[in-house]
């Protein structure tokens, strides 16, 4: 099954004092249902879509012509359709808001039986609307596209270090009882996360020691800096945890210097 069906549970359940609202995935985090649901809970989509030329783009109207790009358009956005069924789907986004049930948990409902669910029909109509002025915006500005693909590699690349990471059993689960796959998941989570904590202190000291020997250092020079570094770790090592010696505190460590050069 695509990840569009469970891309936004996990925005959702995000209970942090950072809340963002603009979400990045690749081809199979987007669908026309997915588009529009994001659209109405306030979530900007902003997927990477391989062949792009492939997916419908609708008219606002029948006498809708376009100079240039006329060829791209497939069909018209069934205005009447929406229209009709807005109130239902507004109350499907105001009992996802209330924590009624999850995004995927309608989606997997509604996508079950699609064909003869007119809400779910109207949901697909949205979204191709929403996704035509998506993919309007993506193929006519670079800058986007290449914003949208560097979040993507950021994402790709943290994959990878958790790939790296779950080594035993070649990063397969196996086992089949969904509370111990969840129990592997967080654990790898946490482990990832100490290591991206630790690798974040060992490079800012590296920087405060440049700065104060006088180099001089960039924003653009430290936003090519990665936390996901793993040629230092010793996956099959043997660790002494020495409990007298104590690390100092964090906070201070990942101080930068003030003199930072901006750009």
């Amino acid at each position: 099954m695509w990840e569009a069906v469970y891309i936004l549970d996990g925005l959702l359940k995000n209970r942090s004092d950072i809340q963002p609202d603009t979400l990045h995935a690749d081809t199979q985090g987007q669908s026309a249902p997915v588009f529009a649901l994001s659209y109405l809970l306030g979530i900007e989509l902003m997927p990477r879509i391989r062949n792009w030329q492939e997916y419908t783009f609708l008219r606002p109207s029948s006498d809708a012509v376009y100079e240039y790009i006329d060829p791209l358009f497939k069909g018209v956005v069934d205005w009447k359709l929406i229209k009709t069924h807005w109130q239902d789907l507004m109350q499907v986004v105001l009992s996802i808001k209330a924590g009624k049930l999850m995004p995927s948990t309608i989606l997997k409902k509604l996508g079950s039986y699609s064909q003869k669910n007119r809400v779910y029909q109207a949901f697909k109509a949205l979204g191709q609307a929403i996704r035509t002025l998506f993919l309007l915006q993506y193929i006519s500005d670079r800058g986007i596209r290449q914003e949208i693909t560097a979040c993507t590699n950021k994402v790709e690349d943290y994959h990878r270090f958790l790939d790296w990471l779950f080594f035993g059993h070649d990063g397969v689960i196996t086992e089949n009882d969904p509370e111990e796959q969840e129990k592997r998941l967080k654990y790898l989570d946490l482990i990832a996360s100490a290591v991206i904590l630790q690798n974040t202190i060992d490079m800012s000291l590296v920087v405060q020691h440049l700065c104060a020997q006088g180099y001089k250092l960039s924003q653009a020079q430290l936003a090519t800096l990665s936390p996901y570094l793993t040629r230092h770790i010793k996956r099959y090592g043997d660790y002494v945890v020495d409990w007298r010696n104590l690390p100092q505190p964090w906070e201070s460590a990942i101080e930068l210097p003030i003199d930072i050069v901006e750009t």
